[in-house]
């Protein structure tokens, strides 16, 4: 029962964490990384997208020199994507959620954290203008910022995480139990010598 256990809880993992992972950051091609921050400055991005680019999943990599971000909850960055002067994406960052930065270079202490602004399921052929600028969140040492679009992405199962989640509460309990004298398996009776008999026997 103890594998089993570990079996679910891997399981709680994958469809939790690694699936919604792997989707939004290796699912469909990459149509272009660019720089939109740099030396102090937030520059705009204007982008040329077709219709058979959709989805578009629009990532921002924000690379800082800190192990991890703290935000508290307050806006590392804002984001907004417009066509023809219609907004189609607004998103707001905090990259407080990245877990695991990838290293910039290993001569530099600098970190690349990354964060998903949105989706632009529909794309009307033309210019997109993609406009980052700063948050409300202070003393974040940001280096530099960078606009990565994937297009043909998938769409993450809505409830792949709830699903996932409660697979990995299901293992851990289980798996906590089984530790637990007695948890594991039965203990087998025949196992045990028998007990000594005191007194004669039968003759």
């Amino acid at each position: 029962m103890r594998f089993l256990f570990v079996l679910i809880l891997l399981s709680g993992t994958g469809i939790g964490f690694i699936y919604p992972w792997a989707v939004s950051n290796f699912s469909g091609r990459e149509i272009g990384t660019w720089r939109v921050y740099e030396q102090g400055r937030f520059r705009p991005l204007t982008v040329s997208l077709k219709d058979r680019d959709a989805p578009v999943r629009v990532l921002v990599d924000l690379t800082a020199r800190a192990e991890r971000i703290v935000s508290q909850q307050r806006t590392v960055l804002t984001l907004t994507a417009a066509t023809n002067g219609r907004t189609v994406l607004a998103s707001t960052l905090q990259f407080n959620h990245v877990d695991n930065p990838r290293q910039a270079s290993p001569q530099l202490p600098d970190k690349i954290f990354r964060d998903e602004a949105g989706l632009i399921a529909t794309v009307s052929p033309g210019a997109y203008l993609f406009t980052v600028g700063p948050g409300d969140a202070e003393d974040i040492p940001m280096r530099a910022v960078d606009l990565v679009l994937r297009s043909g992405v998938g769409e993450i199962v809505a409830r792949a995480r709830p699903i996932g989640f409660s697979l990995m509460a299901v293992g851990l309990i289980g798996f906590l139990l089984s530790l637990r004298p007695g948890g594991g398996r039965p203990e087998n009776p025949n196992s045990q010598p028998p007990p000594p008999r005191w007194g004669r026997g039968p003759t």
